[in-house]
C-alpha cells in the first residue's frame, strides 16, 4: 500500500475491545468504515462498526473473507494466532507488521530486542525449570517476579518471590508454560511514551504520561509526568529508536520505569494504549486517529498536549460511580458499552481536565 486511503475505505480490526471500539469511533470520523473481526459475540466495537464478522481466528475462511472485505488491517491486542496473520497477510496490508508482534508476544524475545538496541532492561533470565528457576534467584536475586512469557496481561502469569520458599509454589503457578524471571526495578514511578511512526518514517510522538498500577490494573495516567526536560526528551526519543528499528507503521505504547540511573524500558505494546486515552481530551489528534491515520497512509496529525489531564479507568463496580461522574465538571466519559459488569474488568475510563 503506497497511497493514502479515501474516504469511504475500510478498516479490518482484529479485536472487538474497547481499543477496536474507539478505533472505529476515530476512523468514523475521518469518513473511514471499520470491519470487526472478533470470536466472541456481541463485542462492544460492534455498535460502532460498519460491519463484524463472529469467527475463532483458526478460520481459514472466516479470514479469508474478512480479508478480502477491508482494504487495510490492524488490530487491537498482540496475542495473534501466527496462522491468522499467515491468511491475511497473503491478502490484505497488516499494519504494525509481523515483526512487532513476533517481538512483543514473548516477553524473552522482547528483552532480548531491546538489549540489542542498547536499551535498559530489568535483568532476566529465562525460566523453564526448577533447575533454572534456582539459577535465575541466584544470579537476579531473591527479589523477583516470574511471568509467563506469552499471553499475561493486567497482572496475570505473574508471581512475586521475595523468598526461597516462594520459589516451587510460583514455578507451580506458570502451570508448564515457558517462563521469565525479572528482577525488581529501584524505580521512583513509571511513565509511558505513546508514540506514530507513518508509512513514510514519520514519527510523532505524544506527552509522557504518568502512570499508577493498582493489583496489576493502570488505575490513573496524569499529563504531564514528573520528568526533567532532559528525561521527557531521552523518553521520546528511545520511543522513536523502537519504531524505527522495527519498521513499525501504527501507535505503540513503551511503558518506562523512571530511575536515578535513567530510564528504563519496562515493556512495549504494538497498538494503541490505555495510558494513552488521556489524548482524547487532551490533544487536537488523539492515539486513535493517530493509529488510523498511520494504517491508511494519511499524515500523522499533531499530538501536542493543549490541557493538563488526568485519566482514571473504571473498574468493575466503578461503574456505579457513573451518575456522579458525568455530572462533575471537567469530567470527560467513556464507557465502553459492555453488558456485564465484572470485579476487574475495564468498563471504562474518564477524563479529568486539570484548570490551571
Amino acid at each position: 500500500m503506497t497511497n493514502p486511503l479515501p474516504t469511504g475505505s475500510t478498516i479490518g480490526i482484529l479485536g472487538g475491545g474497547q481499543l477496536g471500539r474507539m478505533l472505529s469511533v476515530a476512523a468514523a470520523r475521518l469518513g473511514l468504515r471499520t470491519h470487526i473481526f472478533e470470536p466472541g459475540a456481541n463485542p462492544p466495537a460492534g455498535d460502532v462498526a460498519h460491519a463484524v464478522t463472529t469467527a475463532p481466528y483458526e478460520d481459514a475462511t472466516a479470514l479469508t473473507a474478512f480479508a478480502n472485505s477491508v482494504d487495510v488491517i490492524t488490530y487491537e491486542f498482540e496475542n495473534i494466532p501466527t496462522q491468522a496473520l499467515d491468511v491475511l497477510e497473503a491478502i490484505t496490508p497488516v499494519f504494525p507488521g509481523r515483526e512487532a508482534l513476533r517481538v512483543s508476544q514473548d516477553r524473552l524475545t522482547e528483552k532480548d530486542f531491546l538489549n540489542d538496541l542498547g536499551l535498559t532492561t530489568a535483568p532476566y533470565k529465562a525460566v523453564d525449570t526448577a533447575e533454572d528457576l534456582d539459577t535465575a534467584l541466584t544470579q537476579i536475586g531473591m527479589s523477583a517476579i516470574l511471568k509467563t512469557r506469552r499471553f499475561g496481561y493486567d497482572g496475570k502469569g505473574q508471581a512475586r518471590i521475595s523468598a526461597p520458599q516462594e520459589a516451587a509454589q510460583a514455578l507451580s503457578d506458570m502451570a508448564g508454560s515457558p517462563a521469565i524471571l525479572e528482577g525488581f526495578v529501584d524505580f521512583s514511578h513509571e511513565v509511558s511514551v505513546i508514540a506514530a511512526r507513518g508509512l513514510d518514517g514519520s514519527v510523532a510522538a505524544f506527552d509522557p504520561g504518568e502512570n499508577v498500577h493498582k493489583d496489576g490494573i493502570l488505575r490513573t495516567t496524569t499529563v504531564p509526568a514528573r520528568l526533567s526536560s532532559a528525561q521527557r526528551s531521552d523518553a521520546v526519543l528511545l520511543a522513536a529508536r523502537i519504531l524505527n528499528a522495527l519498521n513499525y507503521v501504527g501507535v505503540m505504547g513503551v511503558e518506562l520505569f523512571v530511575t536515578p540511573k535513567g530510564l528504563i524500558v519496562n515493556e512495549i505494546a504494538p497498538r494503541v494504549h490505555n495510558s494513552g486515552h488521556w489524548t482524547q481530551n487532551g490533544c487536537a489528534i488523539d492515539q486513535f486517529e493517530q493509529h488510523i491515520r498511520a494504517v491508511a497512509g494519511w499524515p500523522l496529525g499533531d499530538g501536542q498536549r493543549h490541557t493538563d489531564v488526568v485519566m482514571e479507568n473504571l473498574i468493575g463496580d466503578d461503574m456505579d460511580r457513573v451518575p456522579d461522574l458525568a455530572a462533575e465538571p471537567g469530567c470527560a466519559l467513556h464507557l465502553y458499552g459492555k453488558a456485564e459488569v465484572k470485579p476487574g474488568r475495564k468498563m471504562g475510563h474518564v477524563n479529568r481536565i486539570q484548570k490551571a
